[in-house]
Formats: structure tokens, C-alpha cells, sequence
């Protein structure tokens, strides 16, 4: 059972010739609300990509959390914490 999702999101950024996945951890049981969360979360750090690029969808789930794994992270349920854009290794291990 999914306590919330680590998803990335393609971000276009001034200056990058492509677009860059952004991470995020957010603390919601539903996928969808937690892919919108990011969203929402994303548009501060650029424009989110409208199409796929290079084969990655613009917003993308890309492991569900535990509530134990949540808890270990100190992950709060709604809370939203922004990864950024280096692959987040620790929150998949384990």
C-alpha cells in the first residue's frame, strides 16, 4: 500500500537545450493527486513539458512510498518535498 509517490517532472529551464526531470516526494496515497501536487510544484522551478521527450513522459510515478519508507525519510502524509534534479537514489533504495 502506497502511503505516497516519488514522481518526476520534465522541466523546461532557461539556458538547458532539453528538458530536465525535476523530482519530488509527496506525501499522498493517490497517484493522481500526487502527480498534480508535483505539478503544481514544478511550475516554480520552470515550464512543465507538454509532450513526451526522448521517450519520458512530461510527469511520471516513479515509486510508490510506504508509509514505513515515508516514516524512515521523515516524510510527512501531505507533505511535498522538493528532490531536485539529481536522480534521488535514496529514496529508491530499500
Amino acid at each position: 500500500m502506497a502511503g505516497g509517490w516519488l514522481i518526476g517532472v520534465l522541466l523546461e529551464v532557461a539556458g538547458e537545450p532539453a528538458p530536465l526531470r525535476h523530482y519530488f516526494a509527496v506525501g499522498h496515497e493517490e497517484q493522481a493527486k500526487s502527480e498534480w501536487t508535483a505539478i503544481d510544484w514544478a511550475g516554480r522551478a520552470g515550464r512543465v513539458a507538454s509532450s513526451p521527450v526522448g521517450g519520458q513522459e512530461p510527469v511520471q510515478a516513479i515509486r510508490a512510498l510506504t508509509p514505513a519508507r515515508m516514516k524512515m525519510l521523515g516524510l510527512a502524509q501531505g507533505e511535498v518535498r522538493e528532490l531536485g534534479w539529481r536522480h534521488p537514489r535514496r529514496w529508491l533504495t530499500g
